[in-house]
């Protein structure tokens, strides 16, 4: 879940389908194969990615979608037929996507859990409950989550947020570390875990911080103020880490803000780089924003690379072909770490399936295929896909 201005999540419409059945007569929803990119497959240690469409609020409609770049084939909702006593598949609102060794973790935002999976076969593993979950991080065996802790609620006196921390070995909570309000995305760079408190439910009063954990201890030492209402934090190969801010959607316009890991200090404020999203790839930094204001009560799009050894923006638009404006509403975004293809998810409607598009590494469009609701994090994996049994 992302806290939008002026979006209610609708409930789930209603799907005809053939359906086989789980215990007590719950029904599977099928995968759905389909070839969309046979003529031009890519071999090498990345064998394909997972793609975790969030789910529209209150439906438990998170699914797991996946392609194959040996195939060029996708296909949508792999998780419910290789797990079909889990009685509401993934659950309610996906939150975030990762790959830690040999398990693929989900963050399930309304279900107050993370799903733990095998990589090679997507089966449960276990559900590790945390409440109100956001994003994940890992370090020398252990997972990160940000949480809210509280209900998923606007409320001025909403309670401070949290880290949880989780041995990986195990599948066990191990300790937690209190940090801002709302702590949304995290990155660890040293012995240090960075984590960005947004305060999203305590609106006009954001929080402006980021906090500092040091992973030794598991104790926050200190916040950094940077920005209001932060989100992604990125670290490039120099020191210094990229974080979001989606400002206040009147006066308060979203920026990136640059922290030099060294100094542990803000050292700039991209006020011309909007950011909703962004991914490294190398020393570029691809990132799209969908800026929301309420005084004109309309959107601006735009996607931009900022050169992180130089720190100059060389492009306004990654997308060179003019398809950008089939994109309805930019909502996930990757970069192939080995041939530079661009990944664009697309939300739509936030209702309906959404669109994934794959671009050259010059922005020019190679393919598009249907998604499940609202896509929004992927994950490239070195390990094959099992056949479902």
């Amino acid at each position: 879940m992302k806290t939008r201005p002026l979006i209610c999540f609708a409930a789930a419409i209603c799907m005809a389908a053939m359906f086989s059945c789980r215990r007590g007569d719950m029904p599977v929803i099928p995968s759905e194969p389909v070839e969309v990119n046979p003529w031009d497959t890519v071999s090498g240690e990345i064998y394909g990615f997972f793609l975790l469409n969030e789910g529209n609020m209150g439906s438990n409609k998170a699914s797991l979608d996946y392609y194959d770049y040996g195939t060029g084939v996708y296909t949508r909702n792999i998780f419910g037929e290789r797990n079909p006593y889990e009685t509401k598949d993934l659950g309610d609102v996906g939150n975030d996507l990762k790959i830690y060794g040999d398990r693929l973790w989900a963050v399930i935002n309304c279900s107050n859990y993370v799903e733990v999976m095998d990589v090679r076969t997507v089966r449960h593993l276990a559900k590790i409950a945390v409440p109100n979950c956001r994003y994940l991080a890992f370090d020398e065996g252990y997972a990160y989550v940000s949480a809210y802790a509280g209900p998923v609620k606007i409320d001025q006196n909403a309670r401070i947020g949290m880290v949880v921390k989780i041995d990986t070995a195990t599948l066990s909570v191990v300790d937690t570390c209190i940090v801002g309000y709302q702590p949304e995305g995290m990155a660890v760079v040293g012995n240090k875990l960075y984590v960005a408190n947004s305060g999203g439910y305590r609106a006009p009063d954001y929080d402006n911080t980021v906090s500092v954990i040091d992973l030794d201890t598991f104790d926050e030492m200190y916040k950094i103020p940077v920005a209001i209402n932060l989100h992604r934090i990125v670290p490039d190969r120099y020191g210094k880490l990229y974080v979001s801010s989606r400002g206040d959607y009147y006066d308060t316009p979203s920026v990136t803000c640059v922290i030099d890991t060294k100094t542990d200090m803000c050292i700039d404020t991209l006020h011309l780089l909007p950011n909703s999203n962004m991914a490294l790839y190398g020393d570029s930094l691809y990132v799209y924003s969908t800026e929301f204001s309420y005084l004109t009560n309309g959107w601006s799009v735009s996607y931009a690379i900022l050169d992180t050894k130089t720190g100059r923006t060389v492009s306004r638009n990654f997308i060179t072909d003019g398809t950008d404006k089939d994109i309805q509403v930019p909502y996930g975004l990757a970069v192939h770490p080995a041939t530079g293809e661009i990944l664009v998810a697309d939300a739509r409607d936030y209702v309906s399936p959404g669109t994934l598009h794959c671009f050259s590494p010059d922005g020019k469009r190679k393919w598009s295929v249907t998604t499940g609701d609202i896509p929004a994090h992927m994950v490239f994996t070195r390990k094959r896909l099992e056949p479902a049994e």
